[in-house]
């Protein structure tokens, strides 16, 4: 790892198996997730949600791009303020108040009608409690990518890779293909002083062979890295153990 690893760019995920967003600057507070990332999710049929005793749930117990690749051609974007969700791609736009009951039932009913092949029950939008969020891992507070392991993928596959198909928080650059794997244990320093420690290799599944775009699943990522690799991993996790700010362009560096 050397002094030239930067941030390309910074995305955050606030319903689970919806679009990206991109953002400039966030702060991330000492052991807390990526702020707005993963604050919602949806539900597809019960699945033992308890806002008062929360228990990590695998993401197969909520929609999501592994299984269900037309969430992919939704467009959304949520605003704090109002904690309101406006979605295109499924007709008129339409905006839902996540942070009410009928919102939450409207998105819900969105659900019913955009991808019906796909429920196995009653779907059903769920809000983070506090302290916790919708991740796939239950140490996944902040994913980094590195640009040069898609690139990698892009010449195993002879296609373009669009990275967001990996949908990290972090985009770097600076690494050689795959180096961030090495990484695990290590800790990483932002120039506002913030400090993230790498805590666990990111194991790909099928929801990186669907577009981000278009919705197409039209390649075989994870089978790709197993046969060239010996492995399905591509980008880490990491924790903050010193809270600060972050943004796009600043520069990386390890500590020790």
């Amino acid at each position: 790892m050397t002094a030239s690893i930067h941030i390309s760019a910074l995305y955050r995920y606030p319903v689970k198996g919806l679009s990206p967003e991109p953002v400039e600057r966030v702060e991330l507070e000492t052991s807390g997730f990526f702020p707005g990332d993963r604050l919602y999710a949806i539900e597809n049929g019960p699945s033992g949600f308890n806002p008062l005793a929360y228990r990590h749930q695998p993401k197969t117990k909520y929609l999501m791009l592994m299984r269900d690749e037309a969430l992919a051609r939704l467009r959304t974007r949520y605003d704090d303020a109002t904690a309101t969700l406006n979605v295109e791609g499924c007709g008129e736009p339409q905006a839902f108040r996540l942070d009410t009951e009928a919102g939450r039932d409207g998105l819900a009913d969105l659900m019913r009608r955009f991808v019906p092949e796909s429920l196995r029950g009653e779907p059903k939008v769920l809000a983070a409690p506090p302290q916790h969020r919708f991740t796939d891992s239950p140490i996944g507070y902040v994913s980094l990518i590195n640009r040069a392991s898609v690139a990698a993928v892009e010449d195993y596959l002879g296609t373009p890779v669009d990275p967001l198909r990996f949908r990290g928080n972090l985009l770097i650059e600076g690494l050689a293909p795959f180096a961030e794997l090495e990484m695990v244990g290590r800790v990483i320093e932002a120039p506002s002083g913030l400090r993230l420690k790498i805590t666990k290799r990111t194991v790909r599944c099928a929801a990186t062979n669907v577009d981000p775009v278009s919705g197409i699943r039209d390649c075989d990522i994870p089978w790709t890295l197993d046969a060239r690799l010996g492995h399905r991993d591509l980008g880490v996790y990491a924790e903050v153990i010193v809270g600060g700010a972050l943004a796009r362009g600043d520069a990386l560096r390890p500590i020790g």
